[in-house]
């Protein structure tokens, strides 16, 4: 004789362990740790003072 199964349970549990599934996809794809982070912020701000300091007509001074 075949075991009795709860098919609401089931697809209950199927459902849970495919949102745990996307979950750790998601960790390992935008998980970034906060050195990571500071790091990329330090370089955008890096390349932000490059070409400010690189305009020809820096915003502010000499304007009319």
């Amino acid at each position: 004789m075949a075991d009795i199964v709860n098919l609401r349970q089931v697809r209950k549990q199927r459902a849970r362990d495919e949102k745990a599934r996307v979950a750790e996809q998601n960790r390992t794809l935008h998980g970034r740790s906060k050195a990571d982070k500071q790091r990329d912020q330090l370089m955008a701000d890096k390349a932000e003072r490059f070409v400010d300091g690189h305009r020809l007509d820096p915003s502010g001074k000499d304007a009319q």
